[in-house]
């Protein structure tokens, strides 16, 4: 169930944005910031990494990089890092691991580059492989991605990334690395069975608070293993659904973050987690195919993830309308039937709400920026990625 905004907001965005052409993206800044404060807390002291991939909006990730408690930028890309580096940042952490050879040489090769980026490893074949194709590829600073899911029996909750989970296996990666040459700088460990799991039910939260338990435990173990044998100047761990529960672990020097600073639809389900919707897009109507529905211009942006209702973009409640089982968000237009059809006339505008965050970034160029300060309007436009000309898978 999506959260009934008050006051309603469509109104106001609306007006805010009269002047400007629709399909458009905004981001409320009294919102952003309100979570941004929120996050902070959650993290008790804690520096958090803003995930890159969440927002993909250069100046929105920079607002929040200004403010205290957010420390470095966790980037999806090693081409999205060299960016990042050549504009002046200096902590950047490659959360994924990449085959990405022109672009890891890049790095190797420039001994600035090897100080701002920390690439991620999460096997020996991947170790072996940047021994083999990366030249100069000795002294690259790595991190090890560790397998934060959680395991009962042959039942797997989270998501599938790192093959490596216990002490051993991740000592084995680190040998095999300083072996090649490369230096071990830091360890991550993505909870995503906590993180990014809403509470839908009793047995959802007993699971998470179980897997909670276990993985503070195996990660002390991974990270006391690991100490012994790099120098590691960070150790990564959870995300914005986690925060509360992630910061309690002494094994961890940082945490990360990045969709709560949007607050999409996909965190209206947390029971530890009040933040507020900052980021929207409005469609304008373009049809009335018949009475009660109308039709509006654009509107398929669909998330990541699992396929399913949860997934799609939803219209404010306020409207009073919905998607259509049988068309879902379409990708030119997206029509809607419900008691608000028949109040609305051609050119007005239906706000959305994206089910994740950042990729709403990769439909716009830009952002609006309104904030209630001083009335409601718009104080300003960011850039996101795409408006930058940048793309990065």
């Amino acid at each position: 169930m999506h959260r009934r905004l008050s006051p309603p907001v469509a109104a106001r965005l609306s007006a805010a944005t009269a002047d400007l052409p629709g399909p458009l993206a905004v981001v409320d800044l009294d919102a952003f910031d309100a979570n941004a404060a929120t996050l902070v807390s959650l993290a008790g002291g804690v520096p958090i990494r803003i995930a890159t991939k969440s927002l993909r909006s250069r100046p929105l990730i920079e607002r929040a990089l200004g403010r205290d408690g957010f420390e470095g930028l966790m980037c999806y890309a090693v081409r999205e890092a060299l960016w990042w580096a050549r504009e002046g940042h200096e902590d950047l952490l490659v959360a994924y691991p990449s085959v990405d050879v022109p672009a890891l040489s890049e790095v190797a090769c420039d001994p600035a580059l090897r100080r701002a980026i920390m690439i991620m490893i999460d096997s020996v074949e991947h170790v072996d492989f940047l021994a083999r194709e990366v030249p100069g590829h000795e002294g690259l600073r790595v991190a090890v991605d560790v397998d934060a899911s959680l395991r009962v029996g042959p039942a797997h909750m989270g998501v599938r990334r790192s093959p490596v989970r216990t002490p051993a296996e991740v000592e084995a990666v680190i040998r095999r690395a300083q072996e090649r040459g490369l230096v071990v700088s830091g360890l991550m460990f993505y909870d995503a069975q906590i993180a990014g799991l809403p509470d839908s039910s009793p047995a959802v939260r007993r699971m998470k608070a179980f897997s909670a338990k276990e993985l503070r435990s195996r990660r002390g173990d991974v990270v006391s293993a690991s100490r012994a044998l790099a120098d590691l100047e960070l150790v990564n761990g959870g995300g914005t659904g986690s925060l509360h529960v992630t910061h309690l672990d002494p094994s961890l020097t940082e945490l990360a973050a990045g969709s709560g600073l949007f607050a999409p639809t996909l965190f209206d389900g947390y029971n530890d987690l009040t933040l507020q919707p900052a980021a929207y897009f409005a469609a304008p109507v373009v049809r009335r195919p018949g009475e009660g529905m109308v039709t509006a211009y654009g509107g398929g942006y669909v998330a990541s993830g699992p396929p399913g209702w949860s997934r799609v973009p939803s219209p404010l409640p306020e409207h009073d309308l919905g998607l259509i089982r049988r068309e879902g968000a379409g990708e030119v237009q997206t029509p809607l039937t419900g008691p608000g059809a028949d109040r609305l006339s051609l050119g007005d505008r239906v706000w959305f709400r994206h089910a994740k965050a950042g990729e709403l970034a990769e439909r716009f160029t830009q952002f609006a920026l309104v904030s209630a300060v001083g009335g409601d309007r718009v104080i300003g436009v960011a850039a996101t990625y795409r408006g930058e000309g940048q793309c990065f898978g």
